[in-house]
């Protein structure tokens, strides 16, 4: 999880490389929760749609979990 974008984030290339290097180990498949592949909205409503929060953290969890 981070608020950077999808896209080009540090959690891209994070989960490119445990996916190189160490697919065999992995019992799921590598998930990655970030910001939307948007510009950041100036209006609160918006900036929190953009934004991971707990509902997409835990959908995401579950995701895993029942995989």
């Amino acid at each position: 999880v981070h608020e950077a974008t999808l896209t080009g984030g540090v959690g891209a290339e994070i989960a490119a490389f445990i996916t190189e290097h160490a697919f065999e180990y992995l019992d799921a498949p590598v998930r990655r929760l970030a910001s939307i592949d948007t510009p950041v909205p100036f209006s609160p409503p918006l900036e929190a749609y953009f934004m991971p929060n707990t509902e997409k953290i835990a959908g995401a969890l579950r995701e895993l979990l029942s995989y």
